[in-house]
This record gives C-alpha cells, sequence and structure tokens, in this order.
C-alpha cells in the first residue's frame, strides 16, 4: 500500500485526486493522510468527497474515510474498471446542497475510464463554472482536444450551467475505453506529446454568457474583450449566449488559438462586478500570457504531468509559469513509480520520461 501525504507542496486537492486516478488505472492501493491539510478548511468537501466515491464505484474498490472532514482514506481498487452508465451528483454529497466543480470529478475520472474496456457515459452535476476550478468550458475547448491528440477517446455536452452557489448544473461524459485486462493492468499506452513553440498566433475564440439575466450583459462583455484584443492586435470573436440555468450567472470564457496550442482564460461575474471589468480580468490573463511566448498555460501545465506518464514515449513541453500545483502533481506521479519528472526552472521545460516496467 502507497502511503501519500496529503500536506505536501500545496496541500490541497490535486494531491488526492491524482492519487485516485492512478491507484484506480495501476490497480494498486493507497492509504492518503492529511488530506488537503494545507487549506483553511482541511479534510474532504463535496466535490472531493463526489471524487473519491466516483472513482471508487468505477473500479469496485474498497474504501475507508470516504466522509465529508475527513482527513484520511484508505483506498483499495477492484479487480477491474468497469464499463457502463454512472452518475455522481455533488450537491448529493452534503446537506443543502454544494456547488462543488464538476470538472474536478471528471478529471479525477477521465483517464482511469480512457483505459477500461467498452464504451462509457458519465452524468456529473454540480458546478460547472465556478471559482478555484476549471470550467466546463476548458475542459472542452483545450483540456481533452490535447488528451485527443494523446488518445484519449473522450467528449463532453453541458446540459445545464451551475454557478456558484446554486449549482445544479449537468455535463454528461462520453468515453471510448482502450481497453484493460486484469488485475495487473495491462494498459494501451497514450501518445508522447511535444509542445515547447506555440507557433504562430492564430486568433482568439470566445464566448460571453449569462443565465436569468439580460441579454445586453453578455453583449457588453463580448464587445469589451474585442475591443481591448483588438488594441493588442489580436484577431479575437467573443459570442455572447444566454444559457440554460436554474439560478442567474454570468462569465466571459476565452481559448487563444495558436499554430501548435490552445491556451485558456476566464472570468466570472458577481453582484456589483461591471461586465466591462469582467471582460477585462479575463483579457488581462490573456494577454499576460501571450507576453511569455509559452505554448502551455499554468494551469494546464500541472493537468498534462499525469497523460504523459502514462505515454509510450517522452513528453516535453514548456509552461508559462512553474506553480505549486505543477511541482506537486509531478512529486505525487513519482510515488507510484510510473515516471520520472524533470522541471527545468530557467527555461520553464517539462521533460515526463515514462518508465516502461510499470
Amino acid at each position: 500500500m502507497i502511503y501519500i501525504d496529503g500536506s505536501y507542496g500545496e496541500g490541497g486537492g490535486q494531491v488526492l485526486r491524482t492519487s485516485l486516478s492512478l491507484a484506480a488505472i495501476a490497480g494498486h492501493p493507497i492509504r492518503i493522510g492529511r488530506v488537503r491539510a494545507g487549506r483553511k478548511k482541511p479534510g474532504l468537501a463535496a466535490q472531493h468527497l463526489t471524487a473519491v466515491r466516483a472513482a471508487a464505484a468505477i473500479c469496485g474498490a474498497k474504501v475507508q474515510g470516504d466522509t465529508l472532514g475527513s482527513t484520511a482514506l484508505e483506498f483499495i481498487p477492484g479487480d477491474s474498471i468497469q464499463p457502463g452508465k454512472y452518475t455522481f451528483d455533488v450537491t448529493e454529497a452534503q446537506e443543502g446542497g454544494s456547488a462543488g466543480a464538476v470538472t474536478l470529478v471528471l478529471q479525477t475520472i477521465l483517464l482511469p475510464l480512457a483505459i477500461a474496456q467498452g464504451e462509457l457515459q458519465v452524468t456529473l452535476r454540480g458546478g460547472t463554472h465556478v471559482a478555484y476550478s476549471p470550467a466546463y468550458t476548458y475542459i472542452e475547448q483545450v483540456y481533452l482536444p490535447l488528451l485527443r491528440q494523446m488518445g484519449v477517446e473522450a467528449e463532453v455536452r453541458i446540459r445545464s450551467w451551475g454557478w456558484y452557489p446554486q449549482g445544479q448544473g449537468e455535463v454528461e461524459l462520453r468515453v471510448s475505453g482502450r481497453g484493460v485486462r486484469g488485475k495487473n493492468r495491462e494498459i494501451q499506452p497514450l501518445r508522447g506529446i511535444s509542445l515547447l513553440e506555440p507557433g504562430e498566433f492564430q486568433q482568439v475564440r470566445g464566448i460571453a454568457v449569462v443565465t436569468q439575466l439580460p441579454s445586453h450583459i453578455p453583449q457588453r462583455m463580448a464587445s469589451r474583450a474585442e475591443n481591448v484584443l483588438h488594441q493588442a492586435d489580436l484577431k479575437a470573436t467573443v459570442q455572447p449566449l444566454r444559457e440554460r440555468g436554474i439560478a442567474p450567472g454570468a462569465g466571459i470564457f476565452l481559448t487563444a488559438e495558436y499554430e501548435n496550442s490552445k491556451a485558456f482564460f476566464g472570468a466570472l461575474g458577481r453582484l456589483g462586478l461591471p461586465a466591462d471589468k469582467v471582460a477585462d480580468m479575463a483579457c488581462q490573463e490573456l494577454l499576460d500570457f501571450h507576453n511569455t511566448g509559452a505554448p502551455v498555460d499554468v494551469h494546464l501545465g500541472d493537468q498534462l504531468l499525469l497523460p504523459a506518464a502514462l505515454a509510450d514515449s517522452t513528453s516535453q513541453y514548456r509552461v508559462a509559469e512553474i506553480s505549486t500545483h505543477l511541482t506537486t502533481n509531478a512529486w505525487v506521479i513519482e510515488q507510484f513509480g510510473l515516471a520520472s519528472i524533470t522541471i527545468d526552472e530557467v527555461d520553464r521545460r517539462v521533460t515526463v520520461t515514462p518508465n516502461p516496467d510499470t
């Protein structure tokens, strides 16, 4: 049984999610202590508890410590990952509901599902666009397209938008598994990647979205973003949209497209924050990234580590920033002996070399 110290590095939920993914993929039992010790409220919150239960469901794991606020967890995977249809609802994880991010649950189970045999369909309910979590739009526009290049066959569709604090959004994930057999998972590896230069800038595509709010709000966000980006000599098209959701919410989501890569930036509206300001926030993040000349943004940088570790060859990519999420995630992966990871802090280059013996 592998022991993982949940307080290592940034001491957040990424330690938990990566550990769960790897335990399900490798069929290896784990024990995690001091879960999310680096957060103001340590232990399992609703989205983390849902991720634990989702990972357990897909691989028939035996679990101890799967309760709200738990700071210790034992996870013993079953014999195989089971194909079929699943539903995981973050709102059911705590009394009164939760807007916990469904995307964090999705990222926990995606790669284990991708190595299963057969077709899998997952319905996820909770927050789709909430602060401090990957937005659904990022998963759709950047994360999954890149993973498809590496061999992951998965698609997502949003049925209802969920904002903080109500949540209650809904996302459907479909995965075509690559196949495993036996207790010691025999995995058809993914393909390695090389993203050292972004290549020529092509355009910015974006959406400005509201639910249960007047149509002039997304129009203002879209117009402002286009004006700001055009002034920076960047081609940009931002579409204003009114979408389905149970509560009012607003946000703008921008994808910068380059010859070799994509990068995502977004900002969420809130009461008292003008629509123009929301657009400015997203645009400033995009422009700051664009000026780095890197192909991989700070968030994608740590999220590429696990699929790269499952590849059949060495991957290299250059990030805009070396974050504690990146270094922490690298440490977790190396605890399983799956790959060796080198991070060049001067060149901001990440090299992931899979271990062929695992």
